[in-house]
């Protein structure tokens, strides 16, 4: 087995140095790499490892189930109420007023975006 030697620079690197784009025509070419470095305390120096995945590794492999259909379907209606609400005009004024007033609030929403989707989830119930 090869042994991976980091530079300095990159020595506790941890996760993918490359992905494979899914989208694309040629995402059955490519390769992902991934690093991994553990952190634990051990007296084996080599706590670095490199792997080279293709495609079938960011494959799912079983079938959507009936409940992650409900969420999916769920998170892309309220997706679609965010867009929608932060391009309209006449209620931008209520939402930034309503925002700052519950932004320092202990479990306050920090960020228009995170108010939004805690809004809309709500009327859409």
């Amino acid at each position: 087995m090869a042994k991976v030697e980091y530079a300095d620079v990159v020595k506790t690197a941890s996760g993918a140095f490359t992905k494979i784009n899914k989208k694309s025509q040629h995402a059955a070419d490519q390769k992902m790499i991934l690093a991994t470095h553990r952190v634990a305390p051990t007296n084996d120096p080599h706590c670095n490892r490199m792997y080279i995945r293709g495609l079938s590794a960011v494959t799912r492999s079983t079938p959507v189930t009936a409940d992650e259909q409900v969420v999916r379907t769920r998170f892309a209606q309220v997706a679609r109420a965010v867009a929608q609400r932060r391009n309209d005009l006449t209620k931008i004024p209520t939402d930034l007023a309503n925002f700052n007033a519950q932004k320092d609030l202990p479990n306050g929403k920090k960020t228009m975006r995170s108010y939004l989707w805690m809004v809309c989830d709500a009327e859409l119930g």
